[in-house]
């Protein structure tokens, strides 16, 4: 539980720290954004390699999906995702209802231009997770309503 709370914490004042140091011009480019999306994506991938250093390889994308639905969530997260969708064309659905690192703020409508800074770091994760599995993707989140959240994973052929 404290490991969960120091979590959030820093999080939080990552994206504090980034958008307070950062210029007008930068925020308006979406630089803060880019900014959380490579930490994000560099931790992805040392924790991708810790994580899958005594796994089997995986039959194919969608084992690599639901590896990371279940096992890499579940350990950054403490929780699976509640619904992952696909249409067998490379583009994935991961649906969070209850996301952790939005549950914190408000439910109320007032919040949702707000979440997108929040969400930033999680698909850098994602996408660095994948990278380091050997999948090119491009990770985008939605939110509709606080704290559900969904993740669209879009993966590039080479």
């Amino acid at each position: 539980m404290a490991d969960e709370a120091l979590f959030l914490l820093l999080h939080n004042e990552m994206v504090s720290g980034v958008y307070k140091s950062a210029e007008q011009g930068e925020v308006e480019n979406g630089r803060c954004i880019t900014k959380l999306e490579n930490m994000g994506f560099r931790v992805g991938q040392g924790l991708i390699e810790r994580f899958t250093r005594d796994t089997a390889r995986f039959k194919d994308e969608l084992d690599i999906m639901k590896f990371i639905c279940k096992d890499f969530w579940t350990t950054v997260f403490k929780k699976q995702i509640d619904n992952l969708r696909t249409n067998h064309q490379g583009i994935y659905v991961l649906q969070d209802n209850k996301f952790r690192l939005l549950t914190q703020m408000s439910a109320g409508k007032q919040y949702l231009e707000h979440a997108s800074k929040y969400l930033a770091f999680t698909c850098g994760l994602i996408r660095g997770g994948l990278s380091n599995l050997g999948i090119k993707s491009i990770v985008t989140a939605e939110v509709s309503s606080m704290p559900a959240c969904k993740f669209q994973v879009m993966i590039q052929k080479l």
